[in-house]
């Protein structure tokens, strides 16, 4: 189902769009408006899962035993040093 809308555009995106049409790349305006939307959404829904995964490793962070710098140091230099080795 589609539904009318009036929207307004720059001057620049107006041209763009319809630089899109004259070249083939969409059929209509409205074509360019709905590929753009469904970027959006896409984009929208991926910063969201993102997000929550971040907000879910945080949470799992917090809850693990905290660890000291040089500790953390001595994990990351044990960590490039078998990567050296394997490669």
């Amino acid at each position: 189902m589609s539904v009318k809308s009036s929207i307004s555009l720059t001057n620049q995106q107006d041209a763009f769009a319809r630089s899109l049409v004259k070249s083939g790349r969409y059929s209509s305006l409205s074509s360019v408006l709905q590929q753009g939307l469904e970027l959006l959404r896409q984009k929208t829904e991926a910063e969201t899962v993102e997000t929550e995964a971040l907000r879910e490793l945080l949470q799992r962070r917090l809850k693990d035993p905290m660890i000291s710098t040089t500790e953390m140091e001595s994990r990351i230099d044990a960590m490039i040093e078998r990567k050296r080795w394997s490669v």
